[in-house]
């Protein structure tokens, strides 16, 4: 532990023409005083913080963990040879991949991942639309995923965020998230007992109007394509009620909403969609920044919702695992996110107790995914 000077994160809204300057001094007074009439962009405006706040630098998990969302496409065998040694170094024992495709290029998958370390990798199997537009499509997605289960080793389905707001049929009608068609699919999931890891919808703020009071402003100057304008998408809430309906649908079917279900900026919201659904398990992937801007509201919810929340990280780079280490496993104020356009302030940690964290980290999936080697786990 120690203690350090912290820097201010990107913490302007984007519509106010802030007359203070970025710190570079020219060396001449002259020079100096025209720096400090200028104004920085947002991505420039970094003041320095003079608080001095203890810190803790987290490297490695305290408990073995399992990434429940990881995406790696068609990955070769250097890859994930080079995956599993760095896995060593932060005590990632199992990567849940989601990106393993169907037939021919799942098998693929699983051979280059399970085939080199049957205990470190899990794959799961996606669908394929190519045929939606032909009668009898849910009864033949149902069949393949079985077939993906039974004989090319897939431990769970993923869906994309397409589902919903981009797949459609061939008349240019949007496939609602509860369409009667994908039924067998869901029910087929139920039958074999393997998870649903589904992404509905996007962060709240790509649907709102992209102007200067948008707290996502700079992830969609950067990525204007995230945003959900109501010309081409069908509103958030559209979205999430459909959600809702499908999973209340299907209660013997157990459904991962990924990214907090993007109800992180309103934990009360969440609980009480978890209460209404109880086969509705949330992750926390790529959504650190919504927990960590409210500490005292997400360990209370994460102790209260212990049995119903899993780790996940979504893009892969080691590095950045320890800001999930420091928020879920220390008290420490106001640090950076390690990726500014997610969120303009700082975070905080909301250290959870270790039964919670255990269940975090690694129970809550061993609970819903088939076929993890247990034994690697603390009881």
């Amino acid at each position: 532990m120690k203690f350090r000077r912290t820097v201010l994160p990107l913490a302007i809204a984007a519509s106010i023409s802030v007359l203070l300057p970025t710190r570079t001094y020219a060396g001449t007074p002259e020079q100096d005083a025209k720096n400090y009439t200028q104004t920085p962009s947002l991505e420039e405006y970094r003041p320095r913080s003079t608080l001095v706040t203890r810190e803790h630098k987290i490297e490695r998990a305290r408990f073995p963990f399992i990434d429940i969302h990881s995406h790696h496409a068609n990955p070769t065998a250097q890859h994930v040879d080079e995956l599993v040694k760095e896995m060593d170094t932060i005590n990632l024992r199992v990567i849940v991949n989601l990106s393993g495709g169907t037939g021919d290029q799942l098998r693929q998958t699983v051979a280059t991942m399970k085939g080199r370390y049957p205990d470190r990798f899990v794959v799961f199997a996606n669908l394929s639309y190519d045929d939606l537009n032909t009668p009898g499509y849910g009864k033949r997605a149902a069949a393949r995923l079985e077939q993906d289960v039974k004989s090319g080793g897939a431990q769970g389905l993923k869906i994309f965020k397409n589902f919903g707001m981009d797949v459609k049929y061939a008349g240019g009608q949007r496939v609602h998230v509860d369409d009667p068609e994908f039924d067998p699919v869901w029910d087929k999931c139920a039958e074999l007992g393997i998870p649903v890891l589904i992404h509905i919808a996007e962060p709240a703020a790509f649907f709102d109007p992209w102007d200067y009071h948008n707290e996502r402003w700079l992830e969609l100057k950067q990525f204007p394509g995230r945003a959900r304008p109501p010309d081409k998408y069908p509103p958030f809430e559209t979205l999430i009620a459909e959600r809702n309906r499908l999973f209340a649908k299907h209660p013997k079917t157990n459904f991962i909403a990924a990214h907090l279900a993007f109800h992180g900026n309103d934990l009360e919201r969440l609980g009480e969609t978890l209460d209404a659904l109880p086969n509705m398990y949330v992750d926390i992937a790529a959504v650190l920044a919504e927990l960590g801007r409210q500490p005292y509201s997400a360990h209370d919810f994460l102790v209260k919702y212990q049995d119903r929340v899993l780790m996940g990280k979504d893009i892969y780079e080691v590095s950045e695992y320890k800001w999930y280490f420091r928020a879920l496993e220390t008290r420490d104020e106001y640090f950076e996110y390690y990726r500014p356009r997610h969120a303009f302030w700082r975070i905080y940690g909301f250290q959870v107790p270790d039964e919670v964290l255990k269940k975090v980290y690694y129970q809550n999936a061993l609970k819903l995914v088939p076929g993890i080697d247990r034994k690697a786990f603390p009881d």
